[in-house]
């Protein structure tokens, strides 16, 4: 690779190259960052690229040549850089789990558009809206894991924090009129923490949407789709959703199929698919069919916890205070109060800041901005 592009972005895929890249980021009082996955096109998913800039420089690091970002670990958890991502969450377990790369002083600058109100808070939109930038997403969803990347693909890379700084910026300055870059301050700091999913013995048919509608027998029956399912794309090094889709395997559980003939009868899979993983299936199914009733798993169902008296109606109370306010403020009544919190104040009923503060996941910016007034709320009811 060249040192720098045409586009004036400098491509890292040498270990001297990232170590000057990360000394010469670690000048900077901000950086934005944003990277590229192979998420679509693997079973095991990895990040392929890694954009960074300052206000003097952009960098485009290649990890697939380099295998080792060692020494932007020092860089990404130095507190007195700001790391300006925009949606980080995915961005922030990914670097984790692929490099132990852990983000100090972060800014979001998606979760901080919600803040401000924006509903649209897509880069895309964001940029649209505040600089009349038109990004072309049309690269989005590319192999990022090929090699050599064609350089229209490298230049839509760096594309994607050219702009992060100054709208940073420019959100920050929003916020601090709105007394809101406290709150969003505290999120960030919280969602630095976020870590992937760490692997387990549990049943995949735990995490599969509809799962719960399901009878035991059929709940077996699915189970062991999705294992072959993921045996097959770990083999094959595919997506899942690229080796069997969700609804199919949805059908095949509410189906179970033991025959080539039964299986095309629920016209969930193609001719292709049937005549590829036909047999598997049906020796998948059929096993799932076979196990004795006492070995049938059971979905797992929380029973909803009793309600002392007076939840209900202060339930109702908070949600039409979280309404009003949520106008007021114009936020999204759901970032305000979600659901949960609501239903935690109702039960806990708190008459004291302390007792506001200890309400899990309550974050100190609402009791600082609004435990006056929900204590306040609190105390008229019964």
């Amino acid at each position: 690779m060249k040192n720098v592009s045409s586009n004036g972005y400098r491509l890292v895929a040498s270990r001297d190259a990232l170590a000057q890249a990360a000394e010469e980021l670690g000048r900077a009082r901000r950086i934005a960052v944003d990277l590229e996955a192979d998420s679509m096109f693997h079973f095991q998913e990895k990040v392929c690229l890694l954009q960074m800039a300052s206000p003097r420089a952009t960098y485009v690091v290649d990890p697939l040549q380099l295998n080792d970002l060692t020494p932007l670990k020092p860089l990404m958890d130095d507190a007195k850089i700001c790391k300006v991502f925009h949606g980080a969450d995915y961005d922030i377990r990914s670097l984790y789990r692929d490099f132990g790369i852990r983000i100090q002083n972060l800014f979001d600058t998606e979760l901080a558009s919600r803040f401000l109100g924006i509903r649209e808070s897509g880069l895309e939109a964001v940029l649209k809206s505040r600089f009349d930038i038109r990004l072309d997403k049309k690269y989005q969803r590319k192999d990022w894991s090929r090699r050599p990347l064609p350089t229209e693909m490298m230049d839509y890379a760096a594309g994607d924090v050219a702009h992060l700084l100054p709208l940073a910026r420019e959100i920050q300055q929003e916020l601090k009129a709105k007394r809101r870059l406290g709150w969003v301050h505290e999120e960030c700091a919280i969602l630095s923490g976020v870590r992937p999913p760490e692997d387990n013995a549990a049943p995949l048919y735990l995490s599969f949407k509809g799962a719960g509608r399901l009878k035991p027998r059929q709940l077996a029956v699915l189970e062991a789709v999705l294992q072959l399912r993921r045996r097959l794309a770990r083999e094959r090094d595919r997506p899942l959703f690229k080796v069997f889709s969700n609804k199919s395997m949805l059908a095949l559980a509410m189906a179970q199929p033991t025959t080539l003939k039964q299986i095309e009868q629920t016209q969930s899979l193609s001719k292709r698919q049937v005549g590829m993983h036909g047999p598997a299936l049906i020796k998948a199914v059929g096993k799932a069919v076979a196990l004795p009733a006492n070995n049938l798993p059971v979905y797992p169902r929380k029973r909803a916890p009793r309600l002392p008296g007076g939840v209900p109606e202060r339930v109702t109370a908070l949600k039409a205070w979280r309404d009003r306010k949520a106008v007021e403020l114009d936020l999204d009544p759901g970032l305000l109060l979600n659901k949960t919190l609501i239903q935690a104040i109702a039960v806990s009923k708190p008459q004291r800041r302390k007792d506001l503060a200890a309400i899990a996941d309550i974050r100190q910016w609402r009791c600082q901005a609004f435990g006056p007034e929900l204590l306040s709320l609190m105390k008229t009811l019964r």
